[in-house]
C-alpha cells in the first residue's frame, strides 16, 4: 500500500464559462491528493493522510477519493476552510498559481495527529509540495519522515516547488536537503531544480541529488520525457532516459507531475519492486519501463482540463 501524506486543496481553475466570461471551477487537487487519485485509478492500494475540512469542499474533496478507490480512514475531519489554489492557465505556458492557506485545514496538521505505527502493508509513502513549506504542517511531516515510523519504509519526496509560498529561501533548502538525503526516491521538475539551483543541466541536476543522499532521483522534462539516476547498492550509479509523449492539444498541465509520481511507483509496486531493497537493484529495463509508463500516465493528464488521471485501461 501507497500512503500519500500532505494537502488537499481546492483548486479554482480558470475556465471560460458561455455567457459569463472568465471564471474560476472549483475541484479538488493538491500534490499528494492528485498522487493518491492517479494511484487509485492505476489500481494500486493507497490511502491518504491528512486534514480535510467537514464542510461542503471537504466533502468533496472525501467522496473523490472514495470514488477513486483511496482508503479514507487515516482522513482527519477538522472544523477550518481548505486551501484555497487559483490556478491561471494560459496555452502553451506553465500555470500560474495563487495560495489562500493562512490558518486552513490543511496546513495545521500536528505531530500529535501522525500515526505511531504503519498499517503492516505500507510499502511507500509520497509527501511534498507546499505541505513542506507551510508551518506547522511542515514540520509535522519533517518529524514523520526522520522519525522511526518511516525508518524502514520506501519514501517518495516531490518537492513540487511553488515559490511564491516560500518566506525564507535558505531555510526551505536547508529542509530541502534533509528531506532529499531521507528519500529512497526524489522526483523533480526541471522548474523545481530551477528554484534549487538555477542554470543546472538535468544531468547535473541528478548527480546532485544523488550526492544529497537519495538512491533514487528523476527528473521531469516537459515533452523531452524524463531521466532517473539510480545509485546501487555497490556504489555504481545507472542514468536511464525515456522520451515524451506527444499530445496533440495540451489542455493544462495540473496534476501531471503528480500523476506521473502515482504512476511511477504504481509500475514499482505492481512488480514487487516498492522495497528500499529492490529499489536499489532496478536495472536500466526497469527504469526505462517506470519512466515510460509515468510520462504516457502525465501525457493524459495534459490532454484534459485540470487534474484527471487515467485509468489503466486507458494506458493499455
Amino acid at each position: 500500500m501507497i500512503l500519500c501524506v500532505g494537502e488537499a486543496v481546492i483548486d479554482l481553475i480558470q475556465a471560460d464559462i458561455a455567457g459569463t466570461g472568465q471564471a474560476f471551477l472549483p475541484v479538488p487537487g493538491g500534490c499528494a491528493y492528485n498522487t493518491s487519485i492517479a494511484i487509485g485509478r492505476l489500481g494500486s492500494p493507497v490511502s491518504f493522510l491528512g486534514r480535510i475540512s467537514k464542510n461542503f469542499f471537504g466533502d468533496i474533496q472525501t467522496s473523490r477519493l472514495r470514488e477513486n478507490n483511496v482508503n479514507d480512514t487515516m482522513l482527519i475531519r477538522c472544523e477550518q476552510n481548505p486551501v484555497l489554489a487559483f490556478i491561471k492557465t494560459e496555452e502553451g505556458k506553465d500555470p500560474e498559481y495563487a495560495f489562500y492557506e493562512e490558518g486552513t485545514s490543511d496546513r495545521s496538521l500536528s505531530p500529535d495527529e501522525m500515526p505511531a505505527q504503519l498499517p503492516e502493508n505500507t510499502d511507500c509513502i509520497v509527501f511534498g509540495s507546499i505541505s513542506v513549506v507551510m508551518e506547522p504542517i511542515g514540520s509535522t511531516i519533517e518529524t514523520f519522515i526522520l522519525g522511526d515510523t518511516a525508518r524502514n519504509t520506501v519514501t517518495a519526496f516531490d518537492p513540487n516547488i511553488r515559490p511564491f509560498v516560500i518566506k525564507d529561501r535558505a531555510a526551505y533548502l536547508k529542509r530541502f536537503e534533509k528531506l532529499t538525503a531521507a528519500s529512497a526516491i526524489v522526483k523533480i521538475s526541471s522548474e523545481d531544480y530551477e528554484y534549487i539551483d538555477a542554470g543546472s543541466p538535468p544531468q547535473e541536476a541528478l548527480e546532485n541529488l544523488i550526492d544529497m543522499g537519495t538512491r533514487l532521483a528523476v527528473i521531469t522534462l516537459g515533452p523531452e520525457g524524463a531521466q532517473a539516476m539510480l545509485r546501487r547498492s555497490n556504489g555504481s550509479v545507472t542514468k536511464v532516459s525515456a522520451p515524451g509523449i506527444d499530445v496533440p492539444r495540451i489542455a493544462d498541465t495540473v496534476g501531471a507531475g503528480d500523476t506521473f509520481h502515482g504512476a511511477f511507483l504504481v509500475w514499482l509496486e505492481q512488480r514487487g519492486k516498492l522495497s528500499r531493497n529492490a529499489i536499489a537493484e532496478l536495472d536500466e529495463n526497469d527504469l526505462f519501463s517506470a519512466l515510460a509508463f509515468a510520462n504516457r500516465a502525465a501525457a493524459f493528464v495534459c490532454g484534459r482540463r485540470g487534474a484527471q488521471p487515467p485509468y489503466m485501461n486507458e494506458i493499455e
